[in-house]
C-alpha cells in the first residue's frame, strides 16, 4: 500500500505566499492612507476649535492681538503670535493660549501656528511636521481665515482644497 502524502508542497506553500504578498501590496497603502487623513482631520478639527477660540477672545475684547499667552513666543501683548499647540483641558474647553500635549497624548503631525494677526483679521496655519507618514501627505498644509476661508500650502499638483478640507 502507498502512503498517503501529508503536509503541503513547495508549490503550494509559494502560492500561498504569493497571494498574502498581493493582498498585503493592496492594503497596506490604503491603511497609511486613511491614518494619513485621519490625522488631517484632527488638524481641521484643531484649526476650527483654535478659529472659535480667537472669535471668542474677539466678542470679549474687541481685537484678535493678545489672544496670545505671554509664555507662547510672540504672545506678549502685541499683534504678532507665534506657534501654540493645542489641545483639550480638564473641562473639555480647547487649550489655545498655552502649550498642551497632544489630545491622544500621542505623537504630534502638524503644528498650529497663529499669523498675519490685526485686531480684525487672522490666518491659521496647520503646518505637518517632518514625519515620514505626514511628509508624503498630498494636501500639504491647511489654512484657515477669519472669514472661514479655508486653503491648502505646498499640496502635489493638482490636489485642491476642496479635495483636502
Amino acid at each position: 500500500m502507498k502512503q498517503k502524502q501529508q503536509g503541503f508542497t513547495l508549490i503550494e506553500l509559494m502560492i500561498a505566499v504569493a497571494i498574502v504578498g498581493v493582498l498585503a501590496s493592496i492594503a497596506v497603502p490604503n491603511y497609511q492612507k486613511s491614518v494619513m487623513k485621519s490625522r488631517r482631520a484632527d488638524a481641521k478639527g484643531a484649526l476650527v476649535s483654535l478659529a472659535n477660540a480667537m472669535e471668542k477672545h474677539y466678542t470679549e475684547m474687541g481685537s484678535y492681538c493678545d489672544a496670545a499667552d505671554a509664555s507662547v513666543p510672540g504672545g506678549e501683548n502685541t499683534c504678532t503670535i507665534g506657534t501654540v499647540e493645542t489641545g483639550i483641558n480638564d473641562t473639555g474647553a480647547p487649550l489655545i493660549f498655552a502649550k498642551a500635549s497632544p489630545v491622544d497624548g500621542g505623537t504630534k503631525y502638524y503644528d498650529l501656528t497663529i499669523s498675519a494677526v490685526t485686531p480684525n483679521s487672522y490666518t491659521l496655519q496647520a503646518t505637518r511636521i517632518n514625519s515620514s507618514a505626514q511628509a508624503n501627505d498630498d494636501c500639504g498644509d491647511l489654512t484657515l481665515k477669519h472669514t472661514g476661508e479655508r486653503n491648502i500650502d505646498k499640496a502635489t499638483d493638482g490636489i485642491t482644497k476642496d479635495l483636502c478640507w
